[in-house]
């Protein structure tokens, strides 16, 4: 009898367990958005030698700027004006979006003319709007800093090069994720995580249609989408310009005209101006913006108050907070 209690004692606690844990595989919310994970999983060492490099302005030929000067973190990652100032002084064309979460990206840049972060890389350090230098003259600068030489060597087995150096940013880069977002909180079960206007206005932004472009991950940043689908955005605006043409200009495909990656919501309560001229001075303009030439439809401003409180969830962890 005690043997047959102990057996069932143990199928009770088995069947406990398994209630458990389907209990808690199912807490996360089936929604088209997804939670950032909690962890960023990089070689440490590597990212460490990236985030020096980040903040490094010899990367620029004047010695003015670095990645960090267009990548405020506290505006998000992001630059805090409508486009941002590289080498002399030199005004960029585009808005440059957040640093933070690109890893979740499909690809990267307005025109997803890069495939990986080290693409960028290499493109704004010879590019005249951001750093105007060239990989010699950037290696002969880092090569005088024995102590950074020697950490390269300690890292990489062929040491400080260009490629070496395109991968420690490229690693740190990738670290640079936001989690634990009220509504990443709010998806994996905590229902008090948001507010009730909070999750009106995410019911809205699905019944509107916004999530069509804009979910997964990173909230967006898994497709391209021409600017001005129910709307031509670039005559209302004036003043057209090359910058204006998107894919175009890395693909050269006429469909490709007006075309840009679709932005991540991510932390974008906190990443004014928007879109890629940097034209929406406010979350509430930009979302006006979208109903009129994305949507092709009018709203309530209460409906559109609402999404605006919704988009506010979405604003994660700074990198180096809290972890």
């Amino acid at each position: 009898m005690r043997k047959s209690n102990r057996f069932l004692r143990a199928a009770f606690i088995s069947a406990c367990v398994a209630i458990s844990a389907n209990v808690a595989g199912a807490a996360e919310l089936e929604e088209p958005i997804k939670p950032i994970p909690q962890v960023a999983v990089v070689d440490a060492a590597k990212a460490a030698l990236g985030r020096v490099l980040f903040f490094d302005k010899r990367f620029s030929k004047d010695n003015s700027v670095s990645c960090v000067s267009c990548h405020a973190f506290d505006k998000g990652g992001a630059f805090p004006g409508a486009k941002p100032i590289g080498v002399g002084g030199r005004q960029h064309v585009l808005n440059a979006p957040s640093i933070f979460n690109t890893t979740f990206n499909f690809k990267q840049l307005w025109s997803g003319g890069a495939d990986t972060v080290e693409e960028v890389v290499d493109q704004v350090v010879k590019s005249p709007l951001v750093f105007g230098s060239s990989w010699d003259e950037v290696l002969r600068k880092l090569s005088a800093d024995k102590a950074l030489e020697a950490r390269f060597k300690k890292e990489y087995v062929n040491g400080l090069n260009a490629a070496n150096v395109r991968n420690a940013l490229g690693v740190y880069t990738r670290s640079l994720t936001t989690p634990n977002a009220r509504f990443d909180k709010y998806l994996r079960g905590d229902q008090g995580a948001i507010t009730v206007d909070e999750k009106k206005g995410y019911e809205l932004f699905k019944k509107y249609g916004c999530i069509a472009c804009h979910q997964g991950i990173n909230v967006g940043g898994n497709m391209f989408q021409t600017f001005g689908v129910m709307g031509d955005y670039f005559k209302s605006r004036g003043n057209v310009t090359e910058s204006d043409y998107g894919r175009f200009n890395f693909t050269k495909h006429e469909s490709d005209r007006f075309m840009f990656k679709v932005p991540s919501l991510r932390n974008v309560e906190l990443t004014a101006p928007y879109f890629h001229d940097g034209s929406a001075a406010t979350l509430q303009e930009a979302v006006g913006v979208m109903f009129k030439y994305q949507l092709g439809r009018s709203a309530p401003q209460q409906d559109m108050d609402e999404i605006v409180k919704f988009l506010g969830t979405l604003t994660g962890e700074v990198p180096g907070e809290n972890r």
